[in-house]
């Protein structure tokens, strides 16, 4: 149960690191089509890089939860074989 408790902990770290790069990509994706708008070519350069490099950031700690979502299953599971 011990190990459960800590897997869903560490689970529950990963899903506010997402909901945080999540927010952060709306917001530079905001940003992006606002220079756009305003045709500010070097500036716009830059906040896309950024939003390249935050959605490798999100992918990334989207594959990391779903690795910890099949270890908390797991070892739930394990939990109930043992009960």
């Amino acid at each position: 149960m011990k190990n459960f408790n800590h897997l869903v902990s560490e689970q529950m770290q990963t899903m506010e690191k997402l909901l945080y790069l999540q927010s952060e990509l709306e917001r530079c994706e905001e940003i992006e089509e606002e220079l756009n708008a305003l045709q500010e070519e070097t500036e716009l350069e830059s906040i896309q890089i950024e939003i390249a490099n935050l959605r490798k950031e999100l992918k990334d700690i989207h594959q990391l939860f779903e690795t910890q979502t099949e270890e908390v299953i797991r070892s739930y599971q394990d939990i109930k074989v043992t009960v």
